[in-house]
C-alpha cells in the first residue's frame, strides 16, 4: 500500500513538468462517463461506486460487488450523428479480490470520403464517394483488492486505446488508472481516482498516400502532417458520500467531489498549476426498488459576447428500477441546456447473472 502511495504522489508532482509540453486535450472521450445511474449524479460517486461500473469510476469499487455482473449503455450525441457505447463484466475472484472488463466505444459512421470525387479527367464521379468511420475505443481491465485494514480497498486498470479514422490514420494508447476507497464504521464512504497515473502515449500512424490524396484535392489548404505522438495528462478525482435512512421505505444518498486537473483550464477555480472542478449529487431510494437523482458538474467559465465571463454548469436528472438483479436506468444531461455540453438521453442495463442460476 505504501508503494502504491508513492506512486500517485510521485506522478502528480511531475504532472507539472509535462503540462507546457504537451496539448491540453487527448482521449476526451473517456471524460464522458458511463453508467445512466453515475451519470444522472454528475459523476460524482468515485467513493461511493460499488457495481460493474467500477471499472470506469473507480476500480477499488469493485471489492464492495460480490457478484458477477454486466453492463450495458447507450447514448447519441450531436443529433444522433455520433454513437456512444459501453460494457462492461465483472466478478469476484476471492474474499480479497475481483476483476472487471469495460469497453467503451465513440464513433461517427457512415462519414462521406470526397477525396475520389473528381477523376483524373477533371469530372466529378458521385460514384467514386466512399463511407468510412472515426471511432474511439477503450479497453479497460480492472483488478481490485481488500487491504488489512478495514473498509480500505484499491484497484488498478491498465487501459488499450484504440482511435481509428477510415483508412486515413490510427492509434494505439496505453495507460493505467489507481484508485482507492475507504468506508467507515459510522457510513461515511471516501473514495480518490487517479486516472493517467503514468500519462497515456497515443501513437499515431498515418497513411500516407491517401494524406497525399487529400494535399491534392485541397492544395491551397497548406496540409502538414499532424503530431504522431499525444500524451493524456493525469488527473485525480477525490470524493466523499453518505446514505441516510429517512424511514422504513426511504432512504437517501448524497455525494459530493472534486475532479482535479493539472492544467489551468476554464474551470470554476483555476491557477497556473491546476484547475478544480466541482460535483455533487444525490439519490432518493425507495425500498431498493425505485430510484430518483440529481447531480450537477462541469462548473466552468465562458466568454459571453460583451466580453464578461460567465459561470456555466450542466445538471442531470435521471430514474432507475431494479428488481431481483435487473436494473434499468434512465439520465437526461444537461437539462435546461444550461452549459456548453450538448443534452443527451442516456438509457443503461445492469444484470446480476447470478440470477440464472437460480
Amino acid at each position: 500500500m505504501r508503494k502504491f502511495l508513492h506512486l500517485v504522489i510521485f506522478a502528480l508532482l511531475t504532472t507539472s513538468a509535462y503540462s507546457q509540453k504537451v496539448r491540453k486535450y487527448s482521449n476526451e472521450f473517456l471524460n464522458i462517463g458511463v453508467d445512466a445511474a453515475a451519470m444522472s449524479m454528475g459523476g460524482s460517486v468515485v467513493a461511493n461506486v460499488d457495481d460493474v461500473s467500477a471499472g470506469y469510476w473507480n476500480p477499488a469499487g469493485l471489492m464492495r460487488s460480490n457478484k458477477q455482473q454486466i453492463a450495458l449503455m447507450h447514448a447519441n450525441y450531436f443529433a444522433n450523428i455520433a454513437k456512444y457505447d459501453y460494457g462492461a463484466f465483472s466478478m469476484p475472484i476471492d474474499e480479497k479480490s475481483a476483476i472487471g472488463l469495460s469497453i467503451i466505444r465513440f464513433g461517427v459512421d457512415d462519414i462521406m470520403n470526397t477525396t475520389e470525387l473528381i477523376d483524373a479527367n477533371g469530372n466529378i464521379d458521385y460514384n467514386r464517394i466512399s463511407l468510412f468511420s472515426a471511432a474511439d475505443y477503450a479497453f479497460i481491465l480492472s483488478y481490485a483488492r481488500a487491504t488489512p485494514v478495514e473498509g480500505l480497498t484499491y484497484g488498478v486498470n491498465a487501459k488499450v486505446i484504440r482511435r481509428v479514422i477510415g483508412k486515413f490514420a490510427n492509434s494505439w494508447g496505453f495507460g493505467f488508472d489507481l484508485g482507492v476507497q475507504y468506508q467507515t464504521s459510522s457510513g461515511w464512504q471516501f473514495g480518490a481516482m487517479a486516472k493517467d497515473i503514468t500519462t497515456t502515449y497515443n501513437m499515431w500512424n498515418i497513411n500516407k498516400k491517401e494524406f497525399d490524396k487529400i494535399s491534392n484535392a485541397l492544395p491551397d489548404a497548406n496540409q502538414e502532417l499532424p503530431e504522431t505522438t499525444e500524451i493524456t495528462l493525469p488527473k485525480l478525482h477525490v470524493g466523499a458520500a453518505k446514505k441516510i435512512g429517512i424511514s422504513n421505505d426511504f432512504s437517501m444518498l448524497t455525494t459530493m467531489g472534486v475532479q482535479v486537473e493539472f492544467a489551468e483550464t476554464k474551470a470554476l477555480i483555476a491557477t497556473k498549476g491546476f484547475s478544480l472542478y466541482p460535483v455533487a449529487g444525490v439519490e432518493l431510494a425507495y425500498t431498493d426498488l425505485v430510484y430518483v437523482r440529481g447531480g450537477v458538474g462541469n462548473f466552468q467559465k465562458k466568454m459571453q459576447i460583451d466580453g464578461n465571463e460567465k459561470v456555466e454548469f450542466q445538471p442531470n436528472i435521471g430514474v432507475g428500477f431494479q428488481y431481483k438483479g435487473i436494473q434499468i436506468d434512465y439520465t437526461l444531461t444537461d437539462i435546461g441546456n444550461q452549459s456548453t455540453a450538448l443534452y443527451s438521453n442516456i438509457f443503461a442495463l445492469k444484470i446480476d447473472l447470478g440470477i440464472f442460476s437460480k
